[in-house]
């Protein structure tokens, strides 16, 4: 169903702008029963685009995203529900953002969203976001839900700390599996998840489907493509200490779609065979208040894969360590913080191991605000600083020194599986180079009220040797966008 409708919503819109975020609709409170509840989510964002060039025009654009997001939900007795459509547009998208060179690729998110969507500049599509049914057993928190869900890796505990919480939200959480909320389309899964809690400690398990959508605005079919997720949790140290074992089955049996890695193109379309990838890893944050002004924290993140990738088997693995420093009792708590991230690449396209690592289903904005890269044949040192000038204002601004682990392998951009038809993932050469690019970027999130919120972003690039032996005329990229979200939830009934 093709609907042009939010193209009206999004033209009287057009001049606001607001906070990226990964949250979902709010779920009804499920510790006592609540009334039938209608919630939206009306989200509006307006993208500026300048990418690489490889010719004397630099490739620049501008798009509108356009998204609302409509639920219904209730809680009775044990069991709790919700119901979801969103509407899914994209609008003024570009039809030139698409190289015919293969090796250059997308030009941005904008030839992206157009490729992906029958070289539409305006595609809209009514999606079943979220469809699901919650059982709370005896102790409440302990919980089976059955239907068409997000999921993100990560979030199975809330810690009380708000440190940790900022942590866990932008640096643990979704680096396997995501919604992808940056996106139009988002990520949904079918299946069930199960939840044992016990207030410090928590196991969750899921099995699940994924479902068409990312930068495909039909958020509605079911892709032959599953996970199975199995994580322990818990809080140490009065609630400053967050450990977490996890272990990630997953399968990509769409035979017919061509892999993306640094064999040849030969060699990839003759491969037919199944994906299968096991991932098993720990992570820990802590965020440790040391004076009365100060407080330290610290990340670490790990994991190691095995399995099938196609005819090849596979080996690969990452890791992050991170730490900073917040002063606590300055006005603004200013945050500094640090660290860097490794992961494996692939050496020799012509042996039968595969050591790229696998990202699975993620959502890469959450660690490449500029997605023009994810985590890959990856290496990445940054530093970063947070500041709150206002109770209602939070600025941020990184620096990231980005290169590639492997300079046989590719540069990879992506979120995995979006669609039937394509990998989720695409990779340029690195040309015998290592060396990707420095990016500096800037935000500003404002909270105008309790249920509306604006962002304005920037972010910009300077491509090095990779970049340079692709797009030789202009090296430097730039992106932004302003954004709207407006979020309510109102009662449609009493409850006695």
């Amino acid at each position: 169903m093709t609907l042009r409708l939010p193209a009206l919503v999004s033209s009287a819109l057009f001049f606001f702008a607001a906070p990226v975020s990964e949250a979902q609709i709010p779920s009804p409170d499920i510790s006592k029963p609540t009334p039938l509840t209608v919630s939206v989510w009306d989200r509006q964002r307006v993208n500026v685009t300048q990418w690489f060039s490889a010719t004397p025009n630099a490739e620049q654009y501008a798009h509108v995203d356009s998204l609302l997001r409509i639920a219904l939900q209730q809680r009775i007795k044990r069991i709790d529900w919700t119901a979801e459509l969103s509407q899914n547009s994209e609008l003024w998208l570009p039809n030139d953002a698409v190289s015919p060179v293969p090796a250059q690729g997308h030009l941005g998110l904008g030839g992206t969203y157009y490729a992906h969507n029958g070289n539409n500049r305006f595609p809209a599509v009514a999606s079943f976001k979220q469809g699901w049914i919650r059982y709370h057993f005896a102790h409440d928190s302990n919980t089976i839900r059955l239907g068409r869900f997000e999921f993100t890796d990560g979030t199975e505990i809330k810690p009380t700390d708000k440190s940790l919480q900022w942590l866990q939200a932008n640096r643990i959480a979704q680096r396997l599996i995501g919604s992808f909320g940056f996106s139009n389309g988002q990520r949904s899964l079918d299946g069930v998840e199960v939840k044992v809690n016990k207030g410090s400690w928590d196991v969750t398990a899921m099995g699940a489907r994924a479902v068409q959508g990312v930068f495909n605005m039909n958020a509605n079919p079911e892709l032959d493509v599953d996970a199975q997720y199995l994580a322990w949790s818990r809080t140490a140290a009065k609630q400053h200490v967050l450990v977490r074992a996890f272990a990630i089955g997953y399968h990509d049996g769409r035979t017919g779609v061509t892999k993306v890695d640094n064999r040849s193109q030969t060699a990839r379309t003759a491969d037919h065979n199944n994906i299968r990838i096991g991932s098993y890893g720990t992570s820990m944050i802590a965020a440790v208040p040391v004076s009365k002004n100060v407080k330290l924290d610290g990340l670490f993140w790990g994991v190691l894969q095995n399995g099938r990738w196609g005819v090849q088997d596979h080996r690969a693995g990452a890791v992050a360590l991170e730490g900073g420093v917040q002063f606590t009792q300055v006005k603004s708590s200013p945050w500094i913080r640090g660290g860097f991230l490794r992961t494996t690449g692939d050496e020799n396209p012509n042996e039968n191991t595969h050591n790229t690592y696998f990202q699975v289903l993620p959502t890469p904005r959450n660690y490449a605000r500029f997605p023009f890269f994810n985590m890959m044949n990856s290496k990445e040192a940054f530093v970063q600083l947070m500041d709150k000038p206002t109770p209602k204002l939070d600025i941020r601004t990184d620096l990231h020194f980005l290169g590639l682990t492997s300079r046989s392998d590719l540069w990879y951009l992506g979120g995995g599986p979006l669609d039937k038809t394509t990998f989720g993932y695409t990779g340029r050469l690195a040309n015998g180079n290592s060396s990707l690019a420095t990016l500096y970027d800037i935000s500003a999130d404002y909270q105008v009220t309790p249920r509306l919120s604006l962002t304005a972003y920037y972010a910009h690039v300077w491509g090095k040797d990779v970049v340079r032996a692709i797009y030789p005329v202009n090296t430097h990229a730039q992106f932004g966008f302003m954004e709207m979200n407006y979020r309510f939830s109102l009662p449609l009934q009493r409850t006695h």
